[in-house]
């Protein structure tokens, strides 16, 4: 038998030490998420800010918080439009707020499409807490409210992480999507079993129709940093009465951050399966339009973060030129379903 060379040995040793070296080298670990620290707002556009200020502090007990308009280069880059004026309200529901805007310019705006559904990827909506639905909805009912649920309807028995909670969802003037929200002593986060007289008590969450719940995982469970608080499903003939939306079988996820509500609500429809998509000419400008507020600790980190993952409407961070809107410095990307999500620096919020 032909032995092999003290030179070959050696080679052949070298080259089975290389390769160890290589195969036991730790996998590069992967980038921490951004952190959200507080989902700050909910917000959308609006077709006339009078009316629908008077909706939200007549039927719903929001109070103003700010009123301000805004124009110039810094807001077109923010907004991704030529020519923006627009009037942003805030306002306040507990310790929640809201954020309506109407653009005073440019003049193009667009209704919500007729006939629009939950199962819709341009669906969102937020749910307020109420201390007794039965008085809740009969003030939606005093004030002519437009309900897409015929009455409140009761989570039954069968669901057990949601036994016993009720619902019913209706529309605002511009036919964007809202929720009532009663739970039971056992159910819902904590803050909403404080004392006090108040009807309305604040929003839980903002819930929006994803395609699939573990793509929208990876955008704001391991890219922003929110923490998956908990899921259902939902059908029935509760659910199918609660979204008008026969056979509606209905995966529901819940996070949130750290400071709290309100949170994200993931609605991935089993049935009907994810309806129209989102129209890929969608702007601000539009009707159908949310966006919600995230505070980050670097938004310029935030924006290389989610540069791969979401399409950017803003030009980049915008630093604007004072703080009317509450914050300096921010941008809005949209989710893989085209959701709009407004990314701001700390001082969001302190006028």
């Amino acid at each position: 038998m032909k032995k092999s060379s003290p030179l070959r040995s050696i080679i052949c040793c070298l080259l089975l030490v290389s390769l160890l070296l290589v195969t036991s080298q730790p996998a590069p670990a992967a980038e921490p998420p951004v952190v959200v620290q507080s989902v700050f707002s909910v917000g959308f556009t609006v077709s006339d800010m009078d009316r629908s200020v008077a909706f939200y502090r007549d039927v719903l007990t929001f109070r103003l918080v700010s009123d301000v308009e805004v124009d110039g280069p810094e807001y077109d880059q923010l907004y991704g439009c030529f020519g923006v004026r627009a009037r942003v309200v805030r306002m306040r529901l507990g310790e929640q707020q809201i954020e309506l805007t109407q653009f005073i310019s440019p003049p193009d705006l667009r209704p919500i499409p007729v006939p629009s559904y939950s199962h819709d990827l341009w669906f969102q909506h937020f749910a307020i807490v109420v201390r007794d639905m039965d008085s809740a909805w009969a003030q939606l009912r005093t004030h002519h409210v437009r309900q897409i649920s015929p009455r409140p309807q009761t989570i039954p028995m069968s669901n057990q992480v949601a036994a016993g909670i009720k619902a019913i969802k209706f529309r605002d003037p511009d036919g964007h999507n809202l929720e009532l929200l009663w739970f039971p002593e056992s159910k819902g986060n904590p803050v909403w079993k404080r004392g006090g007289g108040d009807l309305f008590l604040g929003i839980d969450h903002t819930a929006i129709t994803v395609r699939s719940t573990e793509n929208s995982l990876k955008f704001y469970r391991d890219l922003l940093g929110l923490t998956v608080a908990g899921g259902t499903l939902n059908m029935g003939t509760e659910q199918e009465h609660l979204d008008s939306l026969p056979g509606a079988r209905v995966r529901v996820t819940g996070l949130t951050s750290k400071r709290g509500p309100p949170g994200v609500e993931f609605l991935e429809y089993e049935l009907p399966t994810a309806g129209r998509p989102f129209p890929i000419d969608s702007h601000p400008t539009d009707l159908w339009h949310w966006q919600t507020t995230m505070m980050v600790p670097d938004v310029e980190l935030a924006a290389a973060r989610v540069h791969g993952m979401g399409q950017m409407i803003s030009a980049g961070v915008v630093t604007l030129p004072d703080n009317s809107l509450g914050f300096t410095k921010g941008l809005i990307v949209r989710d893989p379903d085209g959701h709009a999500i407004q990314l701001v620096s700390p001082e969001y919020g302190n006028d």
